[in-house]
């Protein structure tokens, strides 16, 4: 299967050159040319495995570069069970008649971007091999939270790579941050970026563009390459997670087969949603796909007015993972409702980069209202919607979930759709205890540390020992540096001049 840049739709690498590469040379992004299919038949068969299986299914059909037995290798280590402990280790949760949770972050950093990240360093490191690359691999990442310590994670100390992660000074919650600043290994490096998420990300976006940049580190033995969602490599791996979540129905009993689903995602990237989307092209049975945001809204605002303007204030919210607006997947979405036209979507985004914002065409707005709904919701409204559902269910939310919960119940309630939902849950309560505990009628009183056993004792549950074990390491990288200035910090660390 060759994969194309929303760019250039006639540059065609292989699969394992996707993964390899992170960011076409265009500025563009990689997806496959064609998409896979799954029958009904396929998708039953899937309900009989665990999610190993399942994964490996679902991955084989989209790397074709690589054997179906090495990609069950590869995620047999990457969701072994001291590093996913539950069985399922995607599983599904029934919240009301209609709703279900899929709780997407029992990983070693408490997010759903383990899936991808914990699977990310053994795809990597085959493809440059598959590809005759000796170089050292760098891995550059902006983070709005939870991408950076699980791609740290995931990459610490694997050979032939070296990893560096930026994240928003004070964009972060606490936890965020010193899961990131304490992180042991010998490759990695972490700094704090002035200003936003979206400043970092597009810093990042000009180093991968700066050719001369480029040629210094290839002088040097260096390869680019990148973790963030703009990496195909990154993206694949979560599509697998809505086929297990509608086997896990199957299995519930909660649907029969062919029955349709909706997929409800809290999202500022747009990645996370945009592989829900692809399962649905593949043959998965989805009626609607809800995109939640929170005050944060480009998203809501783009999906119901087809104009796409990131010129608007910036908020930092209860939910920092979603406090973004420039939401990079979008552009693969474009593309493939666009019908590949690559000359329309460089209009698109140079458009964005001119002048900070975009409209589409009305056809082409009207095929992104037939496959997506959306809301957005405040931080009040993500307050309120934890403590009521703890009230009425018992489930425990953290903020970017409440924001999804509160997102489809609203529009369940303006549309009458009864339809069978997951709304996926991507991330650990603990890691916003702050924010939690309010919206439980608690007073957070104390450290960050204070506020998780606060939490636990209120809740009666026990805090994740990943989390609670940071309080006793010491933080390495403390270093914060302009967005223009990015680059120089890069190529100190380096040694690259």
């Amino acid at each position: 299967m060759d994969y194309i840049s929303t760019r250039d739709k006639n540059l065609k690498i292989s699969s394992s050159q996707a993964i390899v590469a992170g960011l076409s040379k265009d500025g563009g992004l990689f997806l496959p040319e064609t998409i896979p299919s799954f029958s009904l038949a396929e998708i039953q068969a899937m309900a009989k495995m665990d999610y190993i299986g399942r994964a490996a299914q679902v991955l084989s059909a989209f790397l074709t570069d690589f054997t179906k037995e090495e990609l069950t290798e590869y995620i047999s280590q990457a969701y072994r069970r001291e590093k996913f402990p539950p069985k399922e280790v995607a599983p599904v949760i029934s919240l009301d008649a209609q709703a279900n949770i899929l709780e997407l972050f029992h990983g070693p950093t408490c997010a759903f971007k383990d899936f991808a990240l914990q699977l990310l360093p053994y795809l990597l490191t085959a493809s440059l091999k598959k590809n005759g690359v000796n170089k050292t691999v760098v891995i550059l990442v902006a983070t709005s939270g939870d991408t950076g310590k699980a791609a740290l994670e995931g990459f610490a100390d694997v050979p032939g790579t070296k990893i560096c992660v930026f994240y928003p000074e004070g964009g972060t919650s606490n936890i965020q941050r010193l899961q990131m600043t304490t992180q042991t290994g010998e490759n990695v490096m972490v700094f704090a970026a002035k200003g936003n998420f979206d400043d970092a990300q597009n810093g990042v976006k000009r180093i991968f563009t700066d050719k001369e940049f480029a040629k210094a580190l290839d002088e040097k033995g260096f390869l680019l390459s990148s973790a963030n969602s703009i990496n195909w490599g990154r993206l694949a791996p979560q599509i697998a997670y809505y086929f297990s979540a509608y086997c896990e129905m199957l299995l519930a009993g909660r649907i029969a087969l062919g029955d349709k689903i909706n997929i409800v995602v809290p999202t500022g990237n747009f990645g996370n949603i945009l592989a829900a989307y692809f399962a649905k092209r593949c043959g998965l049975p989805v009626n609607m796909l809800v995109c939640a945001s929170n005050r944060n809204n480009v998203l809501t605002d783009f999906i119901t007015t087809g104009t796409y303007d990131k010129n608007r204030d910036f908020y930092l919210t209860s939910s920092p993972s979603m406090d973004i607006l420039i939401s990079s997947n979008l552009e693969r979405l474009l593309f493939m409702l666009s019908g590949q036209e690559d000359e329309k979507i460089r209009e698109l985004m140079n458009q964005l980069v001119s002048c900070g914002r975009y409209t589409v065409d009305d056809l082409l707005r009207e095929k992104i209202k037939a496959e997506f709904a959306c809301g957005c919701a405040d931080d009040g409204k993500t307050f309120e919607t934890i403590g009521e559902v703890y009230k009425k269910t018992g489930y425990l939310c953290d903020t970017h979930t409440a924001v999804a919960v509160r997102v489809y119940e609203e529009y369940r309630a303006a549309t009458g759709d009864k339809t069978p939902t997951v709304i996926a849950s991507t991330a650990s309560p603990f890691k916003f205890a702050g924010s939690v505990l309010p919206a439980l009628g608690e007073k957070p009183q104390g450290d960050d540390f204070d506020l998780l056993w606060a939490l636990a004792e209120k809740t009666q549950r026990t805090p994740p020992p990943a989390l609670t074990e940071l309080k006793n390491k010491q933080e390495r990288f403390t270093a914060v540096v302009e967005p223009k200035k990015m680059k120089d910090a890069v190529a100190g660390w380096l040694d690259v001049k």
